[in-house]
């Protein structure tokens, strides 16, 4: 006995690796371009299932994909709706385990194709010069490894039933309430125990291709399997993000409305899979009866979740609110201005105007930051560029027909002025390495004027962002001139102290890098400030009087 749970447990750890490298070779092989087919692969709910389902099945990891999906919301690039049909697709993705599982149990002689693919991928692997191809050899080597821990844990397997003998299995072979709930218990638990949804698959079918389980227990535990990875997920983002949190909810959501479905459905599902089995000749082979029920009940999942996804995004949006969701969060404009371009471009002026008091706050704080203010600054970046996103995306949605010609020409005006916001809430981040640039300066002449660089930078900021009146644009301009020979002076001081020695190169190259990330910041909101002065009636009149 001690022997099988050791051939077992080394089977599966086999098994475990190699899914590891075949998901970071792929991932390394494909570059950049998996991550660009999820980003532009999503432009509705529906592709975005297919491109989970692809991708996942490819990478044969639904948590590297959940990964990137979560990366992409966070950074504004998907919505959650369309994150939410990745995620569905990501589980259907997950079932080509069960398939790859099957073709062992249809007598194919993966134990002989294992060793060859393994030498193959070895070689290349440790040949290859570029990146791309020792990716290749990776995902080559787990390949390998993949059939070789599934013919060792199916020989281990095999043996528990020659040691035992198959009337000790009767009882799990069978399809009893008890042995029904004890299998759905015994899926979710390995699950949680491997974090590996398709570790568990492995088992349950490499154990019914030995006749230790029966057909309807093991569908039991695949869906088990299915919740179990709801704890993966939620154990990852216990100390995540709100959007990260949010596409683990709705990973947990689908796999819960998925598991129900199936469930209530068994019995029929049970049938029809049987005779879907029958049809593809697969009667003596359980597993691919079972990669069947795998991919069915997952199907049947996203068909019942497509059309509950906009009620289960409004849900899931007002769960795990943030400060940074409220600036993200566009406050003036709405679906059925659009149609109405009278109505819409005050509410695109008055979003706008929000979006330029957020940088002007963002830049606020990268050019005095507190301790601590690092992770909260590049949060709030991030949401101001998805401001800025959606202020765009609803001027180019507006209506144009019939519109007069003054106002149809500010729109493109309106898209520059957000352009200049985002891209100011971009250089925050970088903008907040001056300070400490400065500070490793030497040369108490070069540290001062770099110090009143950015002091000159917040004011002329500030300016820019004050409140409105005849007097608003001289200002402004009086406060970037003066901010302009602050920095001027700064740069010249700076080149001094590293040509007296007083200072080092690489920090005289350190703190000019940061002044021209400051210097771009204020010039970004001052030139989006002067154009929506000029996009801005009210203003455009105090600036025709004022000269």
């Amino acid at each position: 006995m001690l022997t099988i749970i050791l051939n077992a447990a080394g089977g599966l750890a086999l098994f475990m690796l190699a899914m590891a490298m075949m998901t970071d070779g792929l991932k390394a092989a494909a570059g950049g371009g998996l991550r660009d087919l999820l980003r532009d692969w999503t432009s509705s709910a529906l592709r975005g299932v297919a491109a989970g389902a692809l991708i996942t099945g490819v990478l044969q990891s639904s948590s590297a994909v959940l990964v990137a999906v979560i990366g992409f919301v966070n950074a504004g690039v998907l919505n959650l709706r369309r994150a939410l049909g990745v995620v569905y697709g990501a589980n259907v993705g997950t079932t080509m385990t069960g398939w790859l599982v099957a073709a062992v149990g249809v007598g194919l002689p993966v134990d002989r194709l294992a060793l060859p693919i393994l030498a193959a991928g070895v070689l290349l692997r440790f040949t290859a010069s570029g990146k791309r191809l020792q990716g290749l050899g990776d995902a080559l080597t787990g390949f390998g490894l993949f059939f070789l821990g599934l013919t060792i844990l199916k020989a281990a397997f095999a043996g528990l039933v020659d040691a035992y003998g198959a009337e000790a299995f009767a009882a799990a072979a069978g399809g009893g309430a008890g042995a029904l709930a004890l299998a759905l218990i015994a899926g979710f638990g390995i699950t949680l125990l491997t974090q590996s949804s398709s570790a568990s698959i492995a088992i349950v079918l490499t154990a019914a291709i030995e006749g230790v389980i029966g057909v309807p227990a093991a569908a039991a535990a695949v869906i088990g399997a299915s919740l179990g990875t709801t704890s993966t997920a939620v154990l990852a983002t216990l100390t995540a993000t709100a959007n990260a949190r949010r596409v683990a909810a709705g990973h947990v959501a689908f796999n819960l409305l998925a598991a129900a479905v199936a469930l209530a459905l068994f019995p029929l599902l049970l049938q029809a899979v049987a005779a879907a089995g029958h049809v593809m000749g697969a009667d003596g082979n359980p597993a691919a009866v079972l990669a069947i029920f795998h991919t069915t009940f997952k199907l049947l999942g996203v068909a019942v979740a497509l059309p509950l996804t906009g009620l289960l995004t409004a849900r899931l949006e007002r769960l795990f609110r943030s400060a940074e969701d409220d600036i993200a969060r566009p406050r003036h404009l709405d679906r059925t201005l659009r149609a109405t371009p009278a109505l819409a471009l005050p509410a695109i002026r008055a979003e706008l105007a929000r979006l330029q008091d957020e940088a002007a706050a963002l830049a606020a704080l990268a050019l005095s930051p507190k301790p601590g203010a690092r992770g909260a600054l590049a949060r709030r970046a991030v949401a101001c560029r998805q401001l800025g996103r959606e202020i765009s995306d609803f001027a180019t949605k507006v209506r144009m027909q019939g519109m007069p010609r003054d106002e149809a020409e500010a729109f493109p005006v309106m898209l520059r002025v957000g352009r200049y916001f985002e891209e100011a809430a971009r250089l925050a981040p970088a903008a907040m390495e001056a300070r400490a640039a400065i500070a490793a300066l030497g040369g108490d002449g070069a540290r001062e004027a770099a110090l009143e660089t950015l002091k000159a930078s917040r004011r002329a900021i500030t300016v820019s962002a004050g409140p409105e009146g005849p007097e608003h644009p001289g200002m402004r301009e009086a406060a970037l001139a003066e901010f302009e020979t602050a920095y001027q002076a700064a740069k010249a001081a700076v080149l001094r102290a590293a040509a007296q020695g007083e200072a080092g190169v690489e920090a005289a190259d350190a703190a000019l890098d940061a002044l021209s990330h400051v210097r771009r910041l204020t010039e970004q909101m001052v030139k989006g400030d002067r154009l929506l002065d000029a996009a801005t009636p009210a203003r455009a009149e105090a600036l025709a009087e004022n000269g």
